[in-house]
């Protein structure tokens, strides 16, 4: 008998961007074309706080699941600006982006800080998408495993192993995000090796590990067919009905 495939996970993150009538649009085309892509490929995407009542309005009942690109380290208080797990848990969100690299760079975020933000998620019953990845020059010097061992370490010592089961990591190559310069298959599937060899180091835990960076409908299929690689952490091009699609039918 052959083995079962496990779905693929493609999750799109639409960073500062849309607009109520885009939204509209984009997820109407998502809710009505999504049934095409069987149930071997699980759909989300994850936006601004401002159209979170918006989108759970129009994905209740729906396969496609809907998050947040960030969440505060804090449950409450004076923090002007931040957004707790538990707030936005109230609109049915199930998906959280942690430590993405435009967090980690434009707003100095650490891995410490990174690992209460999940922790934070998963105490609101949300499941964080923790990413990791390095610079171009810490890929030049060598320093690629260094680097993502030490960022999902500091996730993995805060967390117990009931709640690291949860987890979604997403390996993001810092120097592929936006830039339509993507990693290979190959250097993708040696990277998410190393992660899943540091998880199974946790108790044979096995959780999605996703790629993102640059993943176009042409290179899709090449990355989703690797061993080590569940899925897809979508930017810009989750933008687009039919490139997220397009996309996402890579993957099956």
């Amino acid at each position: 008998m052959a083995k079962k495939q496990r779905a693929k996970l493609v999750v799109g993150n639409w960073k500062m961007n849309g607009s109520i009538a885009e939204n509209d649009t984009l997820l109407n085309g998502l809710v009505q074309r999504a049934a095409t892509l069987e149930s071997r490929v699980l759909l989300g995407v994850c936006v601004p706080y401002p159209y979170l009542a918006q989108v759970q309005m129009q994905l209740t009942g729906t396969p496609i699941a809907y998050g947040v690109q960030d969440v505060s380290a804090y449950t409450h208080g004076a923090y002007t600006g931040d957004v707790s797990a538990r707030m936005v848990a109230e609109f049915g969100v199930t998906l959280a982006i942690v430590g993405h690299s435009e967090r980690r760079t434009l707003h100095t975020e650490s891995s410490k800080l990174v690992a209460a933000k999940a922790q934070r998620a998963l105490e609101a019953n949300i499941i964080p998408i923790v990413c990791v990845g390095e610079t171009l020059d810490e890929r030049r010097a060598g320093q690629t495993n260094t680097v993502i061992h030490a960022q999902l370490t500091a996730v993995l010592d805060t967390l117990d192993k009931d709640h690291v089961a949860r987890l979604i990591v997403a390996y993001e190559p810092v120097w592929a995000i936006g830039t339509g310069q993507s990693a290979t298959a190959q250097q993708a599937q040696q990277v998410h090796a190393v992660l899943r060899k540091q998880l199974t180091t946790r108790g044979g835990i096995r959780v999605p590990l996703l790629y993102g960076g640059s993943v176009k409908p042409d290179n899709a299929e090449e990355l989703f067919s690797q061993v080590d690689i569940d899925g897809g952490l979508i930017g810009g091009a989750s933008l687009s009905e039919i490139d997220f699609l397009a996309i996402s039918a890579g993957s099956l």
